[in-house]
């Protein structure tokens, strides 16, 4: 026979469990608060592990670099060309090129390039500078580089393989239309011979009229 229950206790049941409810739900939010926090405490003691055993903590890459790695993995770099990393594979954004022309009038010489990577890159192109002193139409006393690729005509489809084959050949044709250096454009354009003599004293280190050369063969 089912017992009768009596509708106040069923009154009284409902009421202690709506009143249950809200501590019941805020146990639930304690609860995850404390999860999140003790998550993060063992998020960071692992960083400080991984510290201490000598591991760097991972850094997310910037899409400059994400492109950069496909660039470099796709070089593909005549054999007077070459490409290194001075401050080790730690910082690939900041990288050398060294050309060594084997034609035209620079052959024999030895040219190095820095090349510095922005994050946004390829939407801007890499910062190039001759560590070389030379003398060239394309390039002035101080390093900067007159190559149209590496300012209006730059455009994100391009890579460093593209430069570096640009640079290469502003060494075996040398362009007096559109210098910075303006005295070498001159002779260049007038004196092709006295041009070629000019670069061969600076290449063996000297000078050329008030400007010494480091030798660079």
């Amino acid at each position: 026979m089912m017992k009768e229950i009596h509708p106040n206790l069923l009154h009284q049941k409902s009421t202690l469990h709506m009143k249950r409810s809200p501590f019941s739900s805020l146990w639930l939010l304690i609860s995850a608060g404390t999860m999140i926090k003790l998550f993060k405490v063992k998020e960071k003691q692992r960083e400080q592990a991984e510290n201490a055993n000598g591991k760097p903590s991972v850094k997310k890459q910037s899409a400059g670099e994400l492109r950069l790695h496909k660039d470099i993995s796709e070089l593909n770099l005549p054999k007077t060309c070459s490409i290194s990393f001075p401050n080790g594979k730690d910082d690939l954004m900041n990288f050398e090129v060294t050309i060594r022309p084997d034609e035209g009038y620079y052959m024999g010489g030895t040219f190095t390039f820095s090349f510095s990577i922005s994050p946004i890159y390829p939407h801007e192109a890499p910062k190039v500078k001759c560590k070389t002193k030379v003398y060239h139409p394309n390039i002035d006393l101080e390093g900067n580089v007159c190559l149209n690729i590496l300012r209006e005509d730059w455009k994100p489809v391009l890579n460093i393989n593209t430069i570096i084959y640009g640079l290469y050949h502003l060494f075996t044709e040398p362009n007096h239309e559109d210098p910075l250096n303006h005295d070498a454009a001159a002779v260049l354009r007038d004196n092709p011979k006295l041009f070629e003599s000019n670069v061969r004293r600076a290449m063996h280190g000297g000078y050329v009229g008030q400007t010494f050369f480091a030798r660079c063969m």
